[in-house]
C-alpha cells in the first residue's frame, strides 16, 4: 500500500472557488450546476474557508416545505451571509502531506474536504470522495 504517497498526486487543482461576500444564492447554483460539495471561499488565491452542500442545507429548510429555488434563495440571501455560513477556519493540509494523514484527519467525519495550502495559497483540494477513488484504484 502506497500510504506514504503525497496528496499532491490525487488533489483537485481544477478549482470552482467562490469570492468571500458572494450571496449563498450564487454558492447553491455553482454547487447544483457542477455537482460538487465543497467551494473554497477565497480572496485571489487566499483562502478564507469553506462552504459545503451540508451547511446550505444546515440553515435552508425549503425542500422540507416544498419551497421552490428561487424562495429558499431569497430567503437565504436576505438572512444569511456567506462568512454567517461557511467553515471560517477549515483544516488546511500542504500537498506533501500524506495520504494516510489526509485519511487519518478525514476519518474523523467532522467535514469531508481539506484545502491543500502552498505559499500561503489555495492550490488544491482532497476530499472523501479524492480519497475513496485513489483506494478503489490500489484494489
Amino acid at each position: 500500500m502506497r500510504k506514504n504517497e503525497p496528496v499532491k498526486k490525487l488533489m483537485s487543482t481544477s478549482l470552482i472557488t467562490i469570492h468571500h461576500g458572494e450571496p449563498i444564492s450564487r454558492v447553491r447554483k455553482i454547487m447544483l450546476e457542477n455537482g460538487i460539495h465543497h467551494l473554497p471561499v477565497v480572496s485571489g488565491d487566499e483562502l478564507h474557508g469553506v462552504i459545503s452542500w451540508s451547511d446550505i442545507l444546515r440553515v435552508s429548510f425549503g425542500d422540507a416545505f416544498g419551497a421552490d429555488d428561487r424562495a429558499v434563495d431569497t430567503t437565504l440571501d436576505h438572512v444569511m451571509t456567506l462568512e454567517q455560513v461557511m467553515s471560517t477556519e477549515p483544516i488546511t493540509i500542504s500537498p506533501q502531506t500524506t495520504v494516510h494523514e489526509a485519511a487519518e484527519i478525514l476519518c474523523k467525519g467532522q467535514f469531508h474536504c481539506l484545502p491543500v495550502i502552498e505559499d500561503n495559497r489555495l492550490v488544491g483540494m482532497v476530499t472523501t470522495s479524492d480519497l475513496l477513488r485513489y483506494l478503489a484504484e490500489l484494489y
